[in-house]
This record gives C-alpha cells, sequence and structure tokens, in this order.
C-alpha cells in the first residue's frame, strides 16, 4: 500500500476519531459562559490543522 493510501485512510479515521472527541467534550462546555465556548469551538475549529499538515507532507515525502 502506497504512502498516499495510507496517509488518506490515516486521515479520515483520525479525522472522524477527532469530531468525535470534540463533539463529547463540547457538551460539556456548552454549560460554561459563551466567551470560554467561542474559545472552545474556535480552538478545536483549528487545531486538526497541524496534524493534518503533518500527515501530507509524510505522505508526499
Amino acid at each position: 500500500m502506497s504512502r498516499s493510501a495510507l496517509a488518506a485512510l490515516a486521515g479520515i479515521a483520525g479525522f472522524v476519531l477527532y469530531v468525535v472527541v470534540v463533539l463529547l467534550v463540547a457538551d460539556h462546555v456548552r454549560s460554561l459562559h459563551w466567551t470560554l465556548e467561542l474559545v472552545f469551538f474556535a480552538v478545536a475549529g483549528i487545531a486538526w490543522v497541524w496534524p493534518a499538515k503533518r500527515l501530507m507532507v509524510w505522505a508526499t515525502r
């Protein structure tokens, strides 16, 4: 199996796992102050970029 195929499978699986974890944590964050909720969703919305970038760089080597 090529690196790009492995990266695609790992990326999809990792992203689904990431979304599940964020949604589980979001249930607890929803009861907090709206500014903390805003910060959480802003960070959670951007945090997946760095692992995805590293995975793409690894796949293209």
